[in-house]
C-alpha cells in the first residue's frame, strides 16, 4: 500500500459530474488516491453502471466505503467487448498490485484450453498455471465458465477425447462418453487415426479462429430445418452459432509480440485529450491520458503533431521506448521526429497512422478512451462554471445565466419530422428536462414551420407550470429562426427569456460561430468569448444528437423494418448473410466489428456502421 493515506479532503471526486457523461460501454475504471497512487482496477460491461454503482448512498460494504472515501481520481479505458476489459483489467492488476484489488478480489490466472497435440491420440484439457506440457495452449478465457463451454461444445461436435491419460492407457472397453456419442472411442481404437487426427485439425482450427467450414455448415443446416418446420432444431443450430462466436471472439488485449506504444489525440470545443496504450510484448500492460494545452489545434493532426515531441524527445534517454508507435492520424513532421529519435537513442522507432488487424483495434480503442475521457472533462462542474460566466459576460448579462436550452430539428426529406429540446444548467446537461416533439402537419422540409411548432408547444406547458422558464433561448439559425421565436414567446406572453440567435460562420468551423442577440435590432455580438461559444457548441452538439435519436426511432418505428435496413450499404443481400450468420438479429447487436467483418461481403466501413447504427439506436 502507498506510504501517504492520508486523504486531502480538498481534492474530493466530483462523482456526480463525472458520471454525468460517463459512457455505457465496456471497458476498465482505475481509481486514485489523493497521492495519484492506484487504488483499485475494475472491469465493466457498462462503464456508467459499474462506476455509478460505487457512489450510491447505501448498501456498499465496509471495505468498499474504505475505498470510496479515497477516490481522488478515475481514469477509465473504453474497449470494445467485455472480454477485452477482462484481459485488459487482468494485466493491470498483475502490473500494478493494488491494494484493493489484493484484499477483494480473487487473483488466480486465467484459464486456457489445452491440446496435446504431439501424442498418437492428442487429448483436449482445461489449464490453468504455468504451461509445462508440450502442446498447444489457446486463450486466455475470461472465465472458467467460459472454457467448460467451449470444451463442451468441441467434445459434442469434434469428439476429441478430454479423459486423463492414466484413464486413457487403461481402457478396455469404451467408456460412458462414447455411449452418448461424445468420444470416438480412440482408447480401444474405434477410430482409426487417420479419422480422429481430422477431428484434432477441425478442432485446432476452431480454437485458431478459422472455423468458417464449420460454421457454414451449421448454417445450412438451421436453413434446412427451419424449411422443414423443424423449428427446434433451426432453434438448437442457431444457439450453437452463437456459441461458436462468443468462444471464437477475437481477444485483442493480448495479441503479437511487439513493444508499441498507441497514441490517439481527440480535440472538440477547444479541449484536446491524448491518450496511450502501453504494449510490451503484445501486452497492454498499462495506459494514460494527457490533457495538452494546445489553443491552435483545431484537427487530431495538428495535436499530435505538436504533442508527440514534447513526449519522446523530452525522454528519449529512457531504455523503455517502444519499437513502433502506432496514431490515429497522420501527422506533419513525422520522418523528421522518427530521425531526431534515432539519433538520440541510436535505432529506429516507426510512426504508423495506417495499420490493419490488431495494431487497427488498439487505435480504434485508444481513441474512444480519448473522445470519452475528453467527453467527461468538458462535462466537469468547474468547466460549465467557467463557461456560464463566459457567456454572461459575452450576452452582457448582469448575472451569470441558471438555465440554457436549445431546440434542433431532425428529418429525412421531410419524413417523421423530430424537434428535439436539450436543456443545461450550472452542473451540465439535465437529462431529466429533455424533450422530444413529433412534428406534423406541416409541409416536407419546413424547418420553420417545424421550428415554430415546436417553441409554441414547448412554452404553452412551460406557462402552465409544467416546467421551469430558460435565462436563454439558444436558436439554432439566422434572422428568420430568431423571428419566429420572438413571435410565438410574444403570443403566449412570455417575459425575461433572452433569445440568442447562433449562426454558422462563413468557414462553418466549431467555435467560429456568429451570435444575433434577439432585440429590436437584432444585434450581432463583436468578439464573443471561446469559452461562450464552446458552452453554446456543445449544448448544439446534444440538442442535434437528441433530435437525430428521437427522429431514427420514429422512422423505424413508422416503416417497421429491420434494425438493419437503412443503414448505408446494408441491402437485402447482406442482411441475409448478417442474419444466417449470427442467427438472429439479437446476437447480430450483441457482434463486435471485428465479429461482423467475419460475415461475407461485410468490409470494415460496413462493419463500422452497422456496430454505430446497432449501438446508438
Amino acid at each position: 500500500m502507498h506510504a501517504k493515506t492520508g486523504y486531502n479532503r480538498a481534492m474530493a471526486f466530483d462523482h456526480q459530474s463525472f458520471l454525468a457523461s460517463l459512457t455505457g460501454r465496456p471497458g476498465i475504471y482505475q481509481m486514485f488516491d489523493g497521492d495519484g497512487a492506484i487504488l483499485y482496477v475494475g472491469k465493466a460491461k457498462n462503464l456508467k453502471k459499474r462506476v455509478g454503482s460505487y457512489f450510491r448512498k447505501t448498501g456498499l460494504t465496509p471495505k468498499t466505503a474504505a475505498l470510496v472515501k479515497r477516490i481522488a481520481k478515475i481514469d477509465v479505458t473504453v474497449t470494445e467487448t467485455e472480454t477485452e476489459a477482462l484481459i485488459l483489467e487482468h494485466n493491470l492488476i498483475k502490473q500494478y498490485r493494488p491494494p484493493y484489488n489484493i484484499l477483494m478480489r480473487d487473483d488466480k490466472s486465467y484459464p486456457y484450453i489445452f491440446l496435446s497435440d504431439r501424442d498418437q491420440w492428442p487429448r483436449l484439457a482445461f489449464h490453468r498455471g504455468p504451461k509445462k506440457a508440450k502442446g498447444t495452449y489457446f486463450g486466455p478465457f475470461p472465465s472458467v465458465h467460459a472454457v467448460r463451454d467451449s470444451m463442451s461444445f468441441l467434445q459434442k461436435t469434434f469428439k476429441v477425447r478430454q479423459c486423463e491419460d492414466v484413464f486413457f492407457k487403461n481402457r478396455s472397453r469404451p467408456c460412458l462418453q462414447y455411449q452418448i456419442k461424445r468420444c470416438t472411442a480412440p482408447c480401444v481404437e474405434f477410430v482409426n487415426p487417420e479419422d480422429y487426427s481430422a477431428d484434432v485439425e477441425l478442432t485446432r482450427l476452431y480454437l485458431d479462429g478459422k472455423a468458417d467450414k464449420i460454421l457454414k455448415q451449421l448454417e445450412r443446416d438451421m436453413e434446412s430445418a427451419s424449411a422443414d418446420l423443424q423449428f427446434e432444431k433451426a432453434a438448437e443450430h442457431r444457439d450453437q452459432i452463437s456459441a461458436l462466436r462468443t468462444v471464437q471472439a477475437q481477444q485483442m488485449i493480448e495479441k503479437g509480440k511487439g513493444t508499441i506504444d498507441v497514441v490517439a489525440g481527440a480535440v472538440t470545443n477547444g479541449q484536446a485529450c491524448v491518450h496511450m496504450l502501453y504494449v510490451r510484448q503484445g501486452r497492454i500492460l498499462g495506459s494514460r491520458s494527457y490533457y495538452p494545452k494546445a489553443p491552435l489545434a483545431e484537427e487530431v493532426a495538428e495535436l499530435l503533431g505538436e504533442f508527440l515531441p514534447h513526449l519522446y524527445l523530452d525522454g528519449a534517454g529512457r531504455p523503455d521506448l517502444p519499437k513502433e508507435i502506432l496514431v490515429n492520424a497522420p501527422i506533419e513532421g513525422a520522418e523528421a521526429l522518427t530521425e531526431a529519435l534515432q539519433t538520440r537513442v541510436g535505432r529506429n522507432i516507426e510512426i504508423r497512422d495506417s495499420v490493419r488487424g490488431f495494431r487497427a483495434k488498439w487505435i480504434e480503442l485508444a481513441q474512444r478512451t480519448a473522445e470519452q475521457n475528453l467527453t467527461a472533462r468538458l462535462a466537469s462542474k468547474k468547466t460549465i462554471e467557467q463557461r456560464f460566466e463566459s457567456l454572461r459576460d459575452t450576452v452582457g448579462l448582469e448575472q451569470t445565466p441558471q438555465r440554457l436550452e436549445c431546440f434542433d430539428i431532425s428529418h429525412s426529406s421531410g419524413e417523421a419530422v423530430v424537434a428535439s429540446c436539450v436543456v443545461f444548467d450550472a452542473n451540465g446537461a439535465l437529462k431529466s428536462d429533455y424533450r422530444r416533439f413529433n412534428i406534423d402537419g406541416i409541409t416536407d422540409g419546413d424547418d420553420y414551420a417545424a421550428m415554430e411548432q415546436a417553441i409554441r408547444r414547448r412554452y404553452t406547458r412551460l406557462m402552465k407550470g409544467e416546467g421551469k422558464l430558460p435565462d436563454i433561448l439558444l436558436i439554432d439559425g439566422g434572422k428568420g429562426q430568431i423571428g419566429i421565436a420572438k413571435n410565438v414567446l410574444a403570443d403566449l406572453g412570455v417575459v425575461g427569456v433572452m433569445v440568442l440567435g447562433v449562426a454558422k460562420g462563413t468557414t462553418r468551423k466549431p467555435g467560429l460561430e456568429t451570435l444575433i442577440l434577439a432585440d429590436q435590432n437584432n444585434r450581432v455580438i463583436a468578439r464573443p468569448q471561446q469559452a461562450a461559444l464552446h458552452l453554446i457548441q456543445q449544448i448544439r452538439d446534444e440538442a442535434h444528437r437528441f433530435a437525430i435519436t428521437g427522429h431514427k426511432a420514429r422512422r423505424d418505428k413508422k416503416r417497421r423494418i429491420s434494425p438493419l435496413e437503412g443503414i448505408p450499404g446494408v441491402g437485402p443481400s447482406r442482411r441475409r448473410n448478417l442474419l444466417k450468420h449470427f442467427g438472429g438479429i439479437l446476437e447480430v447487436k450483441k457482434a463486435s466489428v471485428a465479429d461482423l467483418m467475419k460475415v461475407d461481403n461485410i468490409n470494415k466501413k460496413v462493419a463500422e456502421a452497422i456496430y454505430s447504427a446497432l449501438y446508438n439506436e
